[in-house]
């Protein structure tokens, strides 16, 4: 026993100045790694490159240098362990644990990618898979957006990567499309004038920019429906108060006009004729 344990202390004295200098290139590593740090992300925020994809490439490149390091550490502290040897056990070590996170990478790939196209940003307003809202923040692994009804949804990057998002907010401007009836008996170019002139009177429509539509659209039941188009501000509440504006003044306009918007009229027909009963009420006598 105590021959073994007199074996073991005179092994670790000889490989004790390589372990020594493999614990000092690891502090270089780490310095190294400080001054990467600090260099990287001013120079990348000088370029203007968004704050999100300047941690993820920093710490892409702190997690490549600290693997690094130690492979050549290891080979520093015992020469028998060749980098292939190294490599070999890494990659055997990687594919076990790929298979055990296969949902982490995966989101983190994605997150990388979104970072890198951006199809959308922050403060955008998104929808995808029925999530709805705007976008508050985009992290490695999931991307936090504020539904209009003031919840807040985290999903998985992947989500996002995979699936179709329509980008409410990508332009200044959308369309909105309101339906206004008029009845049977109006003239339909003048009620056509009518709504024009009204719509465009909104402040919030953007006229300016395109041109207000109105179509006749169909025959209804009880009226003629005109499909009335304008384009306004982008985000959903500009939508809202813009549709409420233009519902007013269409109302309005069309009242002072003396133009009818219907409600639906329904005549009954009956197979067989109904008996009217002329008796008044009890304790009438009929005068």
């Amino acid at each position: 026993m105590r021959d073994q344990l007199s074996g073991y202390l005179t092994g670790f004295w000889r490989v004790l100045p390589q372990i020594v200098m493999a614990l000092v290139f690891l502090v270089l590593v780490w310095v190294a790694i400080r001054i990467v740090g600090w260099a990287v992300p001013q120079t990348l925020k000088r370029a203007r490159m968004r704050r999100a994809l300047r941690d993820v490439i920093v710490m892409l490149l702190t997690v490549g240098m600290w693997l690094f390091g130690i492979l050549i550490a290891v080979t520093i502290a015992f020469p028998t362990i060749t980098p292939g040897k190294a490599l070999a056990a890494l990659g055997l070590g990687g594919v076990a644990i790929g298979f055990a996170f296969k949902d982490v990478f995966e989101n983190f790939l994605a997150g990388i990618l979104l970072l890198i196209r951006e199809p959308f940003s922050k403060s955008d307003f998104i929808e995808c898979e029925g999530i709805d809202g705007q976008v508050e923040d985009i992290t490695i692994r999931d991307t936090h957006v504020r539904q209009t009804d003031g919840q807040l949804v985290v999903a998985p990057n992947a989500m996002f990567f995979k699936n179709p998002v329509t980008i409410r907010t990508a332009t200044g401007l959308r369309r909105t499309t309101i339906i206004v009836g008029v009845a049977y008996g109006e003239d339909v170019d003048a009620a056509r004038d009518v709504i024009s002139a009204a719509v465009k009177r909104v402040d919030s429509v953007r006229d300016d920019v395109k041109d207000v539509q109105i179509f006749a659209q169909e025959f209804a039941d009880s009226s003629i429906n005109f499909e009335v188009t304008w384009w306004t501000g982008s985000t959903p509440v500009d939508i809202r108060r813009s549709r409420d504006k233009v519902v007013a003044a269409v109302k309005r306009a069309l009242d002072e006009a003396g133009i009818e918007i219907p409600f639906p009229y329904r005549t009954l027909t009956f197979k067989e004729a109904l008996p009217i009963s002329r008796d008044g009420p009890p304790g009438d006598d009929g005068r």
